[in-house]
């Protein structure tokens, strides 16, 4: 008779250690109470996705804030799906937004002593544990093919059961040991599955730290847990991870929730501790037909962290966005604390909502504007110059004629109390700065005819900008002011609101219809940084002959 023991040997022969073996290599960790000990679990599959940016930095600020530990572990088990560097490119992206681990998985390194931190390379871990479970009789090698379990998802289909390979449809669990060695010597392709004695007919209380406590169906699946290949499925791994890596406390997504009682199940089966499970809401947006639906890679272009990183928005915009979704006090929070020292905020999951929150760009682009109107004409300049040559060579061009000049005109009204907020992404700044550059001016209204407001006539457009010829740039910004409502006033434009607004048939237009037009004039636009500063970095020459090319035209 073949027992549980022989079985386990014969299908792991080269495993020698025990369970007992790995719990003293790698034991409870020496941390104060209270610490907790959270991982970010990405694949090497892909970009980072802005749903996994959300998960890491909870995880990350969850640990930082109790003086716990955050790792990284690469679950690289998904061998067809691998994309060969996406790991180091996720573990690069993340440390742009101050998302850096303890320990882990580092991209071309790993640091730690309870690795390794790469599931590939923790084979023999897995099949100590497998071994532990096949002897335990709590385990079985299965030995369906593909078709015959095409068959089962049929036939279940046909009487519309739960698919699954589970209770009678669970065939090969049923051999006896002497007919599965028999297969095994035979050649016979097997996988390892976990022999579940659960009912899905029955619930079972489960713990979440957003969503309290519940009850979900039990688990019934005989699930794989070692593929043919001999790499773990991610079920398992986890379950294996995060006990002898010693996780506290495990974030991720809501859509998790399903596979809740699969984890459970393992690690009392094993008779370990579960962590802590704290599942996020996922990030949503409004689809096409007007319902909410999750950020999709396929269809979302902010789906992918790159996305910000090749527009050029502040890596700190998108985390402060991010934790607005995280914690409904932290937005209070950080306008209190005028939008510094982020670090300070304390996290909790008591504050986060249930709810999947819908991307909000505006809310970002707000934040972006926010950081960087704080920023010196120096940092602006660095940032500028870091992203532009990475990711927008003709920004970089363009800052690179002149650093002084560029710094010019970035600083216009930003050292102030309340700065100025022209820029609200790096990928912005040379569409609103080009105006400045004489080629780039002469090339646009060679081709684009300026557009002023139709209900001036060119001629008394022209009469207008050719009067600004006599505004004195040696004054202050009201002395200037002053002298542009003169002008405007002897050409029957109103500089009295009340005036104007008591008998508007008396007058032409208002002062502001005269510093539209010689803003369109000068800068090609309506919108633009404040004019005087402007009028100030051209200078007069360069203001002068502006005017000429329009009244040239």
């Amino acid at each position: 008779m073949v027992g549980n023991k022989e079985l386990a040997e014969l299908i792991f022969p080269e495993v020698k250690e025990t369970i007992e073996d790995l719990e003293k290599r790698y034991p409870d960790r020496n941390l104060k109470s209270g610490a907790e000990v959270t991982r970010f679990a990405p694949s090497p599959t892909g970009f980072l996705h802005t749903g996994s940016l959300f998960t890491s930095m909870v995880c990350h600020k969850v640990a930082k804030q109790s003086g716990g530990i955050f790792y990284v572990r690469l679950e690289d088990t998904d061998t067809k799906r691998e994309i060969q560097g996406s790991g180091e490119q996720l573990l690069d992206q993340l440390k742009l937004f101050g998302i850096v681990p303890d320990e882990g998985y580092l991209g071309n390194s790993q640091k730690g002593d309870y690795g390794p931190y790469i599931q590939s390379q923790r084979a023999n871990i897995y099949k100590v544990v497998i071994k532990h479970l096949l002897e335990e009789g709590k385990a079985y090698p299965d030995f369906a093919t593909p078709e015959e379990l095409e068959e089962i998802r049929a036939k279940q289909e046909a009487n519309k059961l739960t698919p699954g390979y589970y209770g009678e449809f669970a065939k090969y669990r049923f051999l006896t040991n002497e007919e599965r060695k028999e297969r095994i010597l035979n050649g016979q392709p097997y996988v390892i599955r976990f022999k579940s004695n659960g009912n899905h007919l029955n619930k079972i209380p489960v713990s979440d730290l957003i969503r309290g406590d519940f009850e979900i169906a039990e688990n019934d699946l005989d699930i794989v847990i070692l593929k043919s290949d001999g790499l773990p499925t991610y079920h398992f791994a986890h379950a294996c991870d995060d006990h002898f890596m010693r996780t506290t406390t495990v974030i991720r997504g809501e859509e998790w929730i399903a596979s809740l009682p699969i984890h459970v199940q393992l690690f009392k089966e094993l008779g370990w501790t579960a962590p802590k499970y704290a599942h996020l809401p996922v990030i949503m947006k409004i689809g096409e037909n007007g319902n909410k639906r999750k950020l999709s890679k396929r269809l979302d272009a902010e789906a992918a962290v790159s996305f910000f990183l090749e527009d050029g928005y502040p890596s700190d915009a998108l985390i402060m966005y991010l934790m607005t979704i995280a914690n409904s006090n932290f937005e209070e929070w950080i306008f209190e604390h005028k939008f510094e020292h982020m670090e300070d905020f304390v996290f909790s999951f008591d504050k986060m909502s249930l709810e999947g929150a819908l991307f909000d760009m505006g809310k970002l682009c707000f934040f972006s504007r926010e950081i960087l109107g704080k920023k010196t004409k120096e940092e602006m300049l660095q940032m500028t110059l870091e992203y532009s040559k990475k990711y927008n060579q003709k920004l970089f061009d363009l800052v690179n004629r002149d650093h002084e000049y560029f710094k010019e005109i970035i600083n216009i009204e930003r050292e102030k109390e309340n700065p100025r907020k022209d820029y609200e992404k790096l990928g912005g700044i040379y569409d609103i700065i080009s105006f400045f550059y004489k080629d780039l001016y002469d090339a646009y209204i060679k081709e684009n005819p300026l557009v002023f407001n139709e209900k001036f006539t060119l001629e008394t457009v022209k009469e207008v900008v050719s009067a600004m010829k006599k505004l004195d740039l040696s004054l202050d910004e009201q002395g200037w002011f002053n002298n542009m409502k003169a002008i405007g006033d002897s050409l029957g434009f109103s500089s009295d609101r009340k005036a104007y607004k008591a008998n508007p048939g008396a007058f032409k237009g208002m002062t502001g219809d005269v510093a539209e037009m010689l803003r369109i004039t000068l800068t090609t636009r309506k919108n633009s940084p404040n004019l005087y500063y402007v009028m100030r970095i051209l200078g007069k020459e360069e203001c002068n002959r502006r005017i000429d090319l329009v009244l040239a035209k």
